[in-house]
């Protein structure tokens, strides 16, 4: 299974290098939010100091959005027949779904590393340590492998491409600002606040300004109650329960697809 699912991600990794245009929305889009968001809202925002407390938003919603690319790139596979052809051979089943999420979480780091050289000249910095730092990524990259799965779902789901390009966002876009990612949650209206306190978006951008050391604007209202005061664990909780869920129903569906 591990053989197979490196040979598909390579397969997917080729298609990417020879068609480069495919990276366009995972790394151009992440740049046009930093500096939209940075500089054109920024300034009423809090300055300097609202863009440190951006960007570890933006790695957030930015490695969510990817899992449009893992809905896009199955669909596309199974409309051009090619999951029919893996089904002809004898390899494992989950090493189709398991080579697409980790050649899109390859896509991921690499997103987050441009993004990592942008917020550096915007003037975003590590303030904590290494290990800290190191631990702050792996919880982004977790809950991007997590959002992976989901897009898989999404995809195999989806009747053709054209439905799998409006699902794969339709429902990222509300989930993503309905969160601490830009703002302070404290600010939102009863239910929305609420929804956006557990949302798991704001957990991870929370766990990442923690871990880096970036403080809110003194203009934010800090967060409060158990998910913000434990955001680490809860947002590392909240990625292992997405591929509980995910990663079963993703397998039960392929193997729905692939029968017929």
């Amino acid at each position: 299974m591990f053989r197979d699912s490196a040979i598909v991600a390579y397969r997917n990794l080729l298609t990417i290098l020879r068609v480069p245009t495919l990276l366009v929305t995972a790394t151009i889009q992440p740049l046009m939010f930093v500096f939209l968001f940075a500089y054109i809202f920024g300034a009423s925002l809090g300055g300097s100091q609202y863009r440190e407390f951006l960007l570890a938003g933006i790695f957030t919603q930015t490695v969510a959005f990817n899992a449009a690319f893992t809905t896009v790139g199955l669909a596309g596979d199974l409309q051009k027949g090619i999951i029919d052809r893996m089904r002809t051979l004898p390899m494992s089943r989950l090493a189709v779904l398991m080579g697409r999420t980790l050649s899109d979480l390859v896509v991921n780091v690499l997103s987050v590393a441009v993004m990592v050289g942008c917020g550096y000249v915007v003037g975003w910095r590590i303030n904590g340590g290494i290990a800290d730092a190191a631990l702050a990524f792996g919880v982004i990259l977790l809950f991007a492998f997590a959002m992976s799965w989901v897009g898989a779902l999404t995809g195999l789901l989806s009747p053709n491409v054209e439905v799998a390009q409006s699902a794969g966002l339709i429902w990222l876009f509300p989930l993503s600002f309905i969160s601490s990612a830009f703002i302070s949650a404290e600010t939102l209206p009863g239910p929305l606040r609420t929804i956006a306190e557990w949302n798991p978006i704001t957990a991870v951008s929370a766990a990442g300004r923690k871990l880096f050391d970036n403080s809110a604007p003194p203009s934010f209202a800090p967060a409060t109650g158990w998910a913000a005061d434990h955001c680490v664990e809860y947002a590392v909780g909240c990625s292992l329960a997405i591929l509980v869920i995910a990663v079963p129903l993703a397998l039960l569906r392929y193997r729905k697809v692939a029968s017929h």
